[in-house]
Parts: C-alpha cells; sequence; structure tokens
C-alpha cells in the first residue's frame, strides 16, 4: 500500500481512572493506549486514510503492547522504532463528572523525547502529501529538534503540514519556552488546530475564537482550526488555502459549527479524532465548512467511550451519525 500521510509523535500508556476525581483521591486506574499522534494515526486508519506513522517506544513491556495495538490497527511499522536505553512515557488521566479530564505525566528522558532528526529521509518525504505533528515531542529532548526538522523539510517538500500544540505546561521548563518553540513550528505549518486557550498562550490574541483564529494566521498557517469543546468549533482560511475560494482574496472564509449532542464518557483523544476528521476531509476535496462539521461529528463519537482509541468511528458510523443528527 502507498502512504501519502506522515503523522510523527508520541505513543504512550494512558492510565485511566475508574471514576471522576482528582489522582490523589482516585485509586484505580486502567491501561489505555494512547499519545495525541498515535490516536490521530489510528484514526486516520478508520477513517480509511492509513498513515505512515513515525514514533518512539521504550524497548518494555509497555512498548511492546503498544507495538501489538498500533499493528492491530492497522498502522504500518516502517517508523516505528524501540529504544533499548529509555522506558517507555505513561500518563495517568484524571476526570470531573463531565469526561473533561486532566494529564499527569511520567516522560522524563523516555523513547518519546530521543526521536533523531533526519529519520525521515527525503525520498519518503517527496512521496508524501500531507505530514502532521503534535507539540508534546516540541517540549524537551532530541525530540524538540526531530519534530522541528521534519516540520521544516515537510514543508519544503512542499507537504501540507498539519500542527497541533497540544499544550501541556507540566512538559515544559516554562511559558516563555512553550510560546517561542510552538511559533518556530507554526512557521512551517499550513494548518493549525488548537483551543483558544492553547492560541492564547502562545501570545495571540482575540475577543473571540474567531478572532484569536485570524491572528493566528499571521504566524504561518492559511487554516486555523479553533476547538472549543462543548460548545463546538470555529475554523477560519485565508487566501493561500486551497479550499477557499475568491473572496477570501480580501478576507479570510469562516466557518463555525456547533457540538454534536452524544453521551460522553470520556473526552480523552476528542481533539485528534478532530484532527483526523479535518485531515481526512480537507484531503477529500471537501470545503472549510464542510471538513469543520465532519471533524467535529469524528470527535463527538470519540467521546461515547473510555479511552482516546476506544471509539473512534469508521467512515460508515461518521456517515451515519452525521445523516442522524
Amino acid at each position: 500500500m502507498d502512504h501519502d500521510v506522515l503523522v510523527a509523535g508520541e505513543t504512550l500508556i494512558d492510565f485511566l481512572s475508574d471514576r471522576a476525581g482528582s489522582l490523589e483521591d482516585v485509586a484505580s486506574f486502567e491501561r489505555r493506549p494512547g499519545g495525541a499522534p498515535a490516536n490521530v494515526a489510528v484514526a486516520l486508519a478508520k477513517l480509511e486514510h492509513t498513515p505512515l506513522f513515525w514514533t518512539r517506544v521504550g524497548d518494555d513491556a509497555f512498548g511492546r503492547y503498544l507495538e501489538g495495538v498500533l499493528d492491530e490497527r492497522g498502522l504500518p511499522d516502517r517508523f516505528l522504532e524501540r529504544d533499548p536505553d529509555a522506558k517507555t512515557s505513561l500518563a495517568f488521566v484524571t476526570h470531573d463528572e463531565t469526561g473533561d479530564r486532566e494529564f499527569t505525566f511520567y516522560r522524563g528522558g523516555t523513547a518519546d523525547t530521543r526521536l533523531e532528526p533526519g529519520r525521515i529521509d527525503e525520498e519518503t518525504l517527496a512521496a508524501l502529501e500531507w505530514v502532521h505533528a503534535g507539540g508534546v515531542t516540541l517540549a524537551s529532548g532530541s525530540s524538540r529538534r526531530a519534530t522541528l526538522d521534519l516540520l521544516e523539510r515537510a514543508a519544503a517538500a512542499d507537504c501540507t503540514v498539519s500542527f497541533d500544540p497540544n499544550a501541556r505546561p507540566e512538559l515544559w521548563p516554562d511559558a516563555a519556552t512553550v510560546e517561542r518553540v510552538c511559533r518556530d513550528a507554526l512557521a512551517h505549518v499550513d494548518v493549525c488546530k488548537a483551543t483558544a486557550a492553547e492560541l492564547e498562550g502562545l501570545g495571540f490574541d482575540g475577543a473571540t475564537p474567531l478572532e484569536i483564529g485570524r491572528e493566528t494566521l499571521a504566524a504561518g498557517p492559511h487554516t486555523v482550526f479553533v476547538t472549543r469543546g462543548s460548545e463546538g468549533a470555529v475554523a477560519v482560511a485565508d487566501e493561500r488555502a486551497p479550499w477557499t475560494d475568491a473572496e477570501a482574496a480580501s478576507s479570510p472564509m469562516t466557518a463555525e459549527t456547533d457540538a454534536d449532542a452524544v453521551d460522553v464518557v470520556d473526552t480523552t483523544g476528542a481533539g485528534d479524532a478532530f484532527v483526523a476528521g479535518a485531515i481526512t476531509s480537507l484531503r477529500e476535496g471537501r470545503s472549510l465548512e464542510e471538513s469543520l462539521s465532519r471533524a467535529s461529528a469524528v470527535a463527538a463519537l470519540a467521546t461515547t467511550e473510555p479511552g482516546a482509541m476506544s471509539a473512534l468511528p469508521d467512515r460508515d458510523a461518521v456517515r451515519a451519525f452525521r445523516r442522524d443528527r
């Protein structure tokens, strides 16, 4: 099978709390596969756009478990690295009564911080149409250089580059470093997906999510999706975006959608499902408005079971959900 999408970043273990409450109060957890880029890659495969996936896990029981999960989900192992000298990252995920979650990471010097620049060769990049990465691998280690190197070379190779800052402040030395490094990444990015709070943390201001999205365009991306959880999502794109029309030449094109009504069980991975829905829709030539609506539906369905990958929908499920809503 030929693959024209590459996803890069961490694969880790999510330990999900068995009930609502803080980490201090919860006693039992369930092991689940996770990591935002891993969730995106698996979601893309479910939507019949199976990508290449560049990741690194430890040569330990958790790493072998994750390798098996990725294989079961149909992802090729061409760029799956096993680190003999580092452990696999762990994250403990707690949630409140609404399903909103909080992460506590154990990630110091772990395998996914040790990606090295240049692993994705020029021949591979030349065959790709789309490259996606997240912000966690920018936080520390050689993975910061590796991720920035990949984004820069992918842009130079004329790939469409997407990026989710996926801000986790506890993984970074300070807020100034988050802003500086993520803005360096945005200079090479075409499509950005983030929450309004994440973009504000990167120094973008605005009275509304749309205004914040418009300001973000000046940093590099031609398209910005701003997700708002239970309040839906907005999108903005300027004249550089291939999915805009002539009207965007004078002002950015915008779209907005309400959140889909579902019985939310766990929001872990909802943003990653949104990313996959947006990538597949835009690659299939759908409009900005249609892509926003479809991405929101994929995200909503992903919240209906515990764990980031458990409820990721396939194309038929998304089609049926959108038809019946």
